[in-house]
Formats: structure tokens, sequence, C-alpha cells
């Protein structure tokens, strides 16, 4: 995506949009500033972004939206919360904070930067001449923070990989699968859809894999479900193996994202040592009565024992309390992969799978649980038949 030019980010449609439904409210209710010719009195006290105060500039409209934003990632950021805490003490947590404020936080994103411009964190700036689209733009704001890994696999950004089947032939956007209550933080109540005596409502989930699945690719794929499609890697793997496990292609996996001194400005940013493309099988971290999967791909996280080494020393003293290989579900689905070829793609195959001497050795020890010990037998030592394409 091209950054846009600086007259772009603050074209406003003059035809389209007064004739829309916030083109009826004066600027200054939500912008503050002054009426003026003059643009250095029209910019007094101005508010460039309202929705950073949704309550106070969305809320009167849009209640039901602005009283689940509280449990939206989008908008507290609770998943970096839940690692940092996990890997720090309470005592270190005020170095943490700064560095969050100054390198993290950048990645909270507000209803504006959804439904009017651009995120804050790829430059801002309109995307439809202040236009407000009830859907947002898959690349424009979607991809434009998800890019490096979602978006690259799902539109087919690596070389000689195709893009994910559903955007290559269903040209399905993010929001097909990750719909409204999702984005909004409306994490459900039992009783919407199962009238009874409980009057409690489902706990917010700890973690993006917490709870039932969704979306879930069972809900399209019910003749996958329910066993009836005469596959015979479905009739055996229906219910050890996640789905992506057969039908994802390689993905990226990052290393050692940490804070380092930029050569132009001096000041501290965020590098990450490496990216890669991987593709590893390993235990299911996760598993649940909604995961039971015995395996699950994994994916490297980009974290480091000194991530903010720059604000202090071990500040993530407690690093090794969480693994740095997690359960992951790429946006890179096919129909047909290397592993639906053959039963020996997998079975007998230690390049696929998450093996001790694929993880760093100071990282070891926190990843025992995802780490395949024992690789599935060949189905050829077991038979002595060679295993031809097994796809209906």
């Amino acid at each position: 995506m091209a950054p846009l030019e600086p007259w772009e980010k603050v074209l406003i449609d003059g035809e389209v949009y007064p004739d829309s439904v916030h083109g009826q409210i004066a600027c200054e209710d939500c912008h503050n500033g002054v009426q003026s010719p003059d643009k250095d009195t029209a910019h007094t006290n101005l508010i460039p972004n309202p929705s950073q105060d949704s309550q106070t500039y969305c809320g009167e409209c849009h209640p039901d939206i602005v009283a689940t934003e509280a449990h939206s990632l989008h908008s507290n950021l609770a998943g970096y919360w839940t690692v940092l805490d996990e890997r720090s003490i309470p005592a270190d947590h005020p170095a943490i904070e700064e560095a969050f404020a100054n390198h993290c936080d950048s990645c909270h994103a507000t209803c504006g930067e959804c439904h009017v411009s651009q995120p804050n964190l790829v430059g801002g700036g309109l995307i439809s001449g202040h236009v407000f689209q009830k859907t947002p733009s898959m690349t424009r704001n979607c991809t434009a923070c998800h890019g490096s890994r979602v978006g690259n696999e799902y539109l087919g950004k690596h070389e000689d990989l195709n893009a994910d089947v559903h955007f290559r032939r269903g040209r399905m956007t993010c929001i097909d699968c990750h719909q409204e209550a999702e984005m909004h933080g409306d994490y459900g109540n039992c009783e919407d859809c199962h009238a009874g005596p409980e009057m409690a409502t489902i706990a917010p989930p700890d973690h993006r894999y917490d709870g039932v699945q969704s979306p879930r690719c069972e809900t399209c794929h019910m003749n996958v479900t329910v066993g009836n499609d005469g596959n015979l890697f479905h009739e055996n793997h229906g219910g050890n193996l996640q789905c992506q496990v057969c039908h994802s292609i390689a993905y990226t996996s990052c290393d050692g994202c940490h804070v380092s001194i930029s050569d132009t400005t001096g000041n501290p940013k965020f590098a990450t040592d490496s990216s890669y493309l991987t593709f590893l099988i390993g235990k299911n971290p996760r598993q649940s009565y909604d995961r039971p999967y015995d395996y699950v791909l994994v994916r490297h996280i980009p974290v480091d024992e000194n991530t903010f080494g720059y604000y202090g020393e071990g500040l993530l003293d407690n690093f090794s309390n969480l693994p740095t290989w997690a359960y992951t579900t790429p946006h890179n689905i096919q129909l047909n992969t290397p592993q639906t070829e053959t039963c020996d793609a997998c079975h007998g195959n230690p390049d696929i799978f998450l093996t001790e001497d694929k993880v760093y050795p100071y990282e070891l020890e926190a990843n025992l649980e995802l780490i395949v010990d024992a690789i599935p037998a060949s189905i050829f030592d077991m038979t002595g038949d060679a295993q031809a394409d097994t796809t209906p």
C-alpha cells in the first residue's frame, strides 16, 4: 500500500461528504477549532482524531458499539499485557509501560482509524474524502496494520506462494470471517441463543484462542465435520489435526523483536532480528473442548528476553514462563498442499515438525509442551506399501 501524499490525507470530498450522515454534523462538533479562513485560527484547540474519546464523540449515535469497545483488542491491546504480565514482575512494570507507550501503543486503533481514515500506525490520512465507510477497507485499514504476516499470506505476496483460496477464488475480505461483533469486542451472551435459568454471561476471553472457535472452518465446510465427504484424511484426522495442518502452506515467523537505536535519528525504535518463511507442526499447547487437536501449526513469536533492554536490565526476568512458539492460524489456506499429497508427507517426515533441534537452546525449556518428541511413524515403514496420492 503506497503512502498518501500530504494533501490526500486531508482532502474532503466536497460533493459527497456534505450529503452523508456525518456530513450533517458541524466540523467543530467533533474536531473543535474555530470557523475562520485563517488556518492558524481555524486550528485553535483542534482535535485531529475525535474517536480517541469514543464515548464523547461516537457514543451518542453508536451507544451499543461504544459500550463494548473496552473488550475490543483493537482498543485495549490486552493481548500484549497478558503476555508482558506473565513474563515480568510488577516492580518492572513502570519501565515496561514507558517502553510500551513509546513503541507498542501505536497499534491501538480508534473507530475513525477503521471507518474514515487509515490507521495512524501507517501514516493516517482520510480514505475517501472523509466519507465514513461502514465496512473497513481490507487493504487501507485491515492489512495496513496486519500486513507483514496476515496480509502477505492472504493476498499471496510471498514469491511462488499462492494467495489464500478464500481470496483467490472467493474474493472474500477480512470482514467475511471477522465480523462486526468480534471487531467491536462483543464477546456474546449464552442466553442470546439459549434461553434458560442461567444468568451469567460468557467471561471475556483471556487469549485469542480461548473459548469457541470463531471464525470456524467447519461452519462453512459442514460436510467435513460430519465425515461424509469421502476424504480418507478427514476420516482419519478430522478430530486430532487442526485444519491448517493439512491446508496451509509456508508462513512467516519472526525472531527477536527488541528496542534498538536508529542510525538516522539516534532515537530508540523497535527492530526484528529476522523474518523467515517456515512450516512447522507442534503439539497443541491450548488443547480444550473447542480445540481438541493433538497437533497444530506453530509460529515463532517475535519476542526476546532483551526486548525492552533499552529501558533497563532484566525487565523480562520471567521470559521463560511462556513459550516462544505458539499455536497459529495462517491465512494462506489451499485445497491442495504438499501435506495432502501423501500420508508420508507428514508421517516419518521430521522436517515439518517442531523438534528440539529447531528451537534455540535458551528457549528450549519454555517450549517443551509444543515440541514433538516422537515423529508419527512412516506409513511405508508400518505397512511396507509406498503411499500414492490419497486425495479423492
